[in-house]
């Protein structure tokens, strides 16, 4: 494609550079709704269980569906392959930590293992297979939610909502903008800092020098985002924005028949994980 010809492309549709580069990554082609229903009755059903081996299977069913499906950084990876069993671990600890030992059940193997003892406390490896139950819950319902973080964008969720789910555009696509605010108010965060250290302003360290840098970045901070506000007031305004109850879509969000089956494989799945954990309890 041409240089002329991809700056057309890039001009009918601003987020196609975000598009999936090889068609193995599925996830960015869905319909940003269907990543949300897909993973949600699994994220219902994992808050009732309270065997290992049904949220241990959702956690690795989603890592290799994230992997296989969508498009992720290195780190990402990473975070995803070493974090989430260093975290399950210490959540584990720390939630059998809080496990009330008159609540364990005394005749298995499990309560006569001592993992830690301190003088008349004793931390079992009963109590730490509770607390691991409960830090596989944890991660795997936050591993469900990225199947939709890490693959979709604001504005696709937006108009996902709008066009499908017929949310006012006045309600989705003010939020929108709201969100927007955060990468500014970091862009205009960096600039402040960088005014500072080039006016050679000194506050000095510790604490009490970061509540007085912090003091000193609010004021213009809250500057900025009053002219920024104003700016999108005035750009939306300009636009007739709720004028009309209605507005045409440059992007339409269709619901396709690969929605429809991504999401009734997900439940198939979901049903014969859970069927699965409650023969193996």
């Amino acid at each position: 494609m041409s240089t002329a010809a991809s700056s057309v492309a890039a001009a009918r549709n601003p987020y196609a550079e975000q598009a999936p580069a090889h068609p193995a990554r599925f996830l960015h082609g869905l319909n940003p709704l269907a990543k949300l229903a897909a993973p949600l009755p699994a994220m219902i059903l994992i808050v009732f269980t309270r065997d290992l081996a049904t949220p241990l299977a959702f956690v690795v069913s989603t890592l290799v569906l994230l992997l296989v499906g969508a498009r992720l950084r290195a780190p990402v990876v990473a975070v995803l392959l070493v974090g989430t069993p260093v975290a399950v671990a210490i959540l584990g600890v720390t939630f059998g930590v809080w496990v009330d030992p008159a609540r364990l059940d005394d005749t298995t193997a499990a309560a006569s293992v001592v993992l830690i003892e301190v003088g008349d406390w004793r931390f079992t490896l009963a109590a730490y297979l509770v607390g691991l139950a409960t830090a596989l819950r944890v991660a795997a319902i936050v591993l469900l939610s990225l199947i939709a973080g890490l693959t979709t964008t604001g504005p696709e969720l937006v108009r996902a909502l709008v066009q499908n789910l017929r949310v006012p555009y006045r309600l989705g696509y003010t939020a929108l903008a709201a969100l927007r605010f955060v990468p500014r108010f970091r862009q205009e965060l960096a600039v402040i800092r960088a005014a500072h250290r080039v006016r050679g302003i000194d506050t000095g360290r510790g604490p009490v020098a970061a509540v007085r840098r912090s003091i000193s970045y609010a004021i213009p901070l809250l500057a900025s985002a009053i002219r920024h506000a104003e700016r999108v007031a005035l750009a939306m305004e300009a636009r007739a924005f709720g004028a009309h109850a209605t507005r045409t879509e440059r992007t339409v969000s269709r619901w396709r028949l690969r929605d429809t089956a991504f999401v009734a494989l997900f439940w198939l799945a979901t049903s014969a994980i859970v069927w699965w954990g409650l023969l193996a309890a």
